[in-house]
């Protein structure tokens, strides 16, 4: 039975709180985006600067996989360490702390006071350590909060508009690092006067300038973060505190078909303790709920592999259309790099992001996911079947970037963000931050299998055609059939164990029975007033 606090947001009306909250939550996935995508151009500068005397003053791949992985590695500690901390101490409590920490490690990923090399670099991956443990902790808050607010008729929508704000990110920093660079050319006058192709002095501040740059949007939606509310949901059912869920939603969303709440009515009162609940690592918490986390975990992790694979090869297609770096100065090779992110994110990741937003809700999550599993595997099949006898000779033929563009799109309108929205709906409020956190920290496992695993397998296996520090691996083309036959498999898995959640309150997927609200419809609230805070006396219809 449902209580009619929960009843009412099911059936809310969309709402101009609804979209503040996007931008909110947002936020931190567009701060999230900036942030791991801007350090591809960094690290060309890096390179350029601090390792000059190494064969085209490239970055080596061992610390070019370094700074990769350290951040995705504090993804994976904060997912986990901040799902807890949302369903332990709540959702509000934890939301800006994630958002300070990115603040403070985006600063601190420019702001190394050394120039030597090694101080440099170790300065670098620890900031960028700290800057994914928060990255990482707003995956779980932001996907949670959006659901608990939301309601059940556009509650994908709503989602799915938080995660591409991902995309809004990657266009903001390739345009910040586009105007940074020819600012930075403009303003440098030995470039200007003598027209150096190498390396200006200028350049190790333009990487630094790039990276701070990400922390400015943070700041602008700290306070709104710091002053939201507590989700009705956490407070009802994991607090449970029905009075205090009434009012605290009254704060930010009008017209609710909530009943009036006496004004002596206590706001502090408790309700009584659920019976016996479940833990977390309990046999009913496995029965239950183990193969939906199973399910949404495995989900994740596939497609984190071939999503962040996929960008190993990104080189190969801009490279042909641009001159030899070696022909022109460090800005305008930073400046090329991420004229070619902000192509590819214009053309195929923001429409792919916002197709989800749009459709999600009539479609549904599960043929969403199925059906970009399987296009991501048509168009990497199609790329990787004839790239040694063809598009390895080809790749400035359009129509490589075309299917380059097409296995983002689809990973966008497909798993990349469903496997964000599913973990967000499928779980019981107590367990629905950690549940999402443990999925989120699977699919990182996978990027980091996806980005560092098939840069060094993807090398072509001729000694010869490798730059320094590399060793031959499978090539291209074995790389580009095995991240199709992961799209396979991830379609497998969608099939057989991810259930649809279209159009169905957050309680009636839980998969539970509700057994939280069916707890407090029996026992009733402990207040001073209950006839203000009765459940309802049928239980929400399902669509």
């Amino acid at each position: 039975m449902k209580l009619k606090v929960l009843t009412a947001l099911d059936h809310a009306k969309t709402q101009l709180y609804h979209f503040k909250a996007i931008i909110i939550a947002g936020m931190g996935l567009f701060t999230d985006a900036y942030d791991l995508f801007t350090i591809t151009p960094v690290l060309k500068l890096i390179g350029r600067i601090y390792y000059h005397s190494n064969k085209g003053g490239t970055t080596p791949p061992i610390i070019y996989t370094a700074v990769i992985s350290v951040a995705l590695i504090g993804m994976i500690l904060g997912q986990l360490l901040f799902g807890f901390l949302g369903d332990r101490l709540g959702r509000r409590r934890v939301y800006g702390l994630a958002l300070l920490l990115m603040i403070f490690s985006s600063f601190g990923s420019g702001f190394s006071v050394c120039r030597t090399r090694g101080c440099v670099l170790t300065s670098l991956c620890f900031f960028r350590f700290l800057l994914g443990v928060g990255i990482g902790g707003d995956y779980p808050l932001s996907a949670t909060i959006m659901s608990e607010f939301a309601n059940r008729r556009t509650r994908g929508s709503f989602i799915a508009a938080v995660f591409s704000m991902q995309g809004f990110g990657i266009l903001v920093g390739s345009a910040v690092t586009m105007a940074a660079a020819a600012a930075f050319e403009r303003v440098d006058k030995k470039v200007k006067m003598r027209g150096l192709i190498d390396t200006p002095e200028g350049a190790d501040m333009l990487w630094r300038v790039i990276l701070m740059m990400g922390a400015v949007p943070a700041v602008f939606t700290l306070y709104w973060r710091m002053a939201m509310p507590e989700t009705a949901r956490y407070t009802a059912l994991v607090e449970q505190n029905v009075v205090r869920a009434n009012h605290d939603i009254r704060r930010v969303l009008v017209d609710l078909d909530l009943p009036s709440i006496d004004e002596d009515t206590e706001l502090g009162a408790p309700t009584r303790p659920l019976s016996e609940p479940y833990g977390f690592f309990s046999k009913q918490f496995l029965q239950i709920h183990g193969r939906n986390l199973f399910a949404c975990a495995a989900a994740w992790f596939i497609i984190d592999i071939p999503y962040y694979g996929s960008t190993l090869f990104q080189s190969k297609i801009y490279e042909p259309w641009f001159k030899d770096p070696k022909l022109y100065n460090a800005y305008r090779e930073a400046y090329n790099v991420a004229k070619f992110q902000a192509i590819i994110a214009a053309a195929s990741t923001i429409p792919g992001y916002w197709f989800t937003v749009l459709t999600i809700d009539r479609i549904g999550r599960r043929p969403i996911q199925i059906m970009g599993f399987i296009l991501m595997a048509v168009f990497l099949f199609s790329l990787a079947g004839p790239y040694d006898a063809y598009w390895n000779d080809h790749i400035k033929n359009a129509w490589f970037l075309v299917l380059y563009g097409f296995t983002f799109f689809f990973s966008n309108f497909g798993p990349n963000t469903t496997t964000f929205i599913v973990p967000a709906e499928l779980f019981p409020a107590r367990f629905r931050c950690s549940c999402h956190g443990i999925a989120g920290a699977a699919g990182k496992v996978g990027a980091i299998i996806g980005s560092v695993g098939f840069l060094w397998a993807s090398r072509n296996e001729k000694k010869d055609s490798l730059g320094r520090g590399w060793k031959p691996g499978i090539g291209m083309m074995h790389s580009l059939l095995i991240l199709g036959g992961c799209c396979l498999l991830g379609a497998f898995i969608t099939y057989f164990f991810i259930p649809e959640t279209k159009l169905t309150s957050l309680e009636d997927n839980e998969g539970s029975g509700s057994r939280e609200e069916d707890e407090l419809q029996r026992t009733g609230p402990v207040s001073t007033n209950h006839s203000s805070i009765l459940p309802l006396n049928h239980a929400s219809p399902s669509v």
